[in-house]
């Protein structure tokens, strides 16, 4: 089996920073099956929607008060996100004569 690609989601507000996560990765595939596979990092923004108004806005980590009204009481939507959505292997002897490309979500 190789691994051609690992594509994941992270969130604005999980602390994972895509720089370290590339470094580590860099670091820690050669000599595994995932030596040479690209990582793919899907960056999702920290959304809130505001229990007093409903406007739906981006924030960063600290600074989640609505900017219609004001309300700090805002319900997070988008931003905890940490999670593998595709790993792209080649299986060994799944067509006759060589490997095929097959894609686990």
């Amino acid at each position: 089996m190789r691994v051609n690609r690992v594509t994941i989601t992270i969130g604005g507000l999980t602390a994972v920073m895509p720089d370290a996560l590339h470094f580590a990765w860099d670091a820690l595939t050669p000599g595994t099956v995932v030596e040479g596979a690209v990582l793919n990092v899907v960056e999702v923004p920290a959304r809130s929607r505001c229990g007093q108004c409903g406007t739906e806005f981006e924030h960063d980590q600290y600074d989640r008060i609505c900017p219609e009204c004001g309300n700090f009481m805002c319900e997070v939507i988008a931003g905890n996100e940490l999670r593998i959505d595709e790993v792209d292997v080649d299986l060994p002897g799944d067509v006759a004569g060589g490997s095929a490309d097959r894609t686990e979500s």
